[in-house]
């Protein structure tokens, strides 16, 4: 167990990295935390007014991981404050091709907080048809 906080921002988050294990980029392979749990449920690339204002695949992450954020902040929390993120992609090729794109959007709105145990699986589709992408959160403040 690795008790280094690196990147977190948030002294009662505790990064779980096996000794021997390679040093995952750009996510955590756990994190334990202690206070209260604050429960996001998935959120998409639509406006506050759930209309979607862009179909390209980046636009959405950014305004999806938008929408996390305000929801957190209803709960006095940020993204320092994240433990556990799933991501649901209709599409993990444009997810990886457009990698780079989804990092700088991601350190855009949520700043460099990598200590999120993360996961991130295909689906078939999501509700709404419009959207690429859907995420959603746990948080510890």
């Amino acid at each position: 167990m690795n008790d280094q906080n690196k990147n977190s921002g948030d002294q009662s988050k505790q990064i779980l990295q096996p000794a021997g294990w390679a040093q995952p980029r750009g996510y955590a392979n756990g994190v334990a935390a202690s206070g209260r749990q604050v429960f996001v449920a998935g959120q998409i690339g639509w406006n506050a007014q759930c209309q979607f204002e862009s179909d390209d695949f980046v636009d959405q992450v950014r305004q999806t991981l938008l929408n996390i954020k305000a929801v957190l902040a209803e709960a006095g929390a940020g993204p320092e404050h994240i433990t556990r993120m799933t991501w649901y992609l209709v599409d993990k090729r444009e997810y990886i091709a457009r990698g780079r794109e989804v990092g700088a959007v991601y350190r855009e709105v949520l700043g460099q907080h990598y200590a999120i145990a993360m996961s991130a699986v295909q689906v078939v589709a999501l509700m709404e048809d419009r959207a690429k992408v859907e995420i959603e959160v746990t948080a510890v403040v």
